[in-house]
């Protein structure tokens, strides 16, 4: 549940959003991440690593650069936990749509 909790932290940001949506199209620099954010390096960093640590994202090093990149399989926790809740909401309305359709055959709980 920890990895969850991290997860829809790191999520619940705008900026660190738009960092995952500029990854999702390929690797990135922390200075190409920052241009489009109007933010400082520094804040970009902080984002970065917050990200790193849910395990949405990862660093590479090519020489000296440590470009960014997204880890699809790291969006897997948040992905089942919401899988599941649609999965309920589903079920549900199948429930109420066939109660609609004949309110005499309703549920004898």
């Amino acid at each position: 549940m920890e990895s969850l909790d991290a997860q829809f932290a790191a999520l619940a940001d705008p900026a660190r959003r738009a960092i995952l949506t500029r990854l999702a199209r390929g690797e990135a620099s922390v200075a190409e991440l920052q241009r489009p954010l109007g933010i400082s390096q520094p804040a970009v960093s902080r984002h970065l690593r917050l990200l790193e640590e849910a395990g949405l994202i990862a660093q590479s090093r090519v020489a000296q650069a440590r470009p960014r990149r997204l880890r699809p399989e790291g969006f897997d926790a948040a992905r089942q936990w919401l899988d599941g809740l649609r999965d309920l909401w589903s079920d549900s309305f199948d429930r109420l749509d066939a109660f609609l359709a004949d309110p005499s055959q309703g549920d004898s709980r």
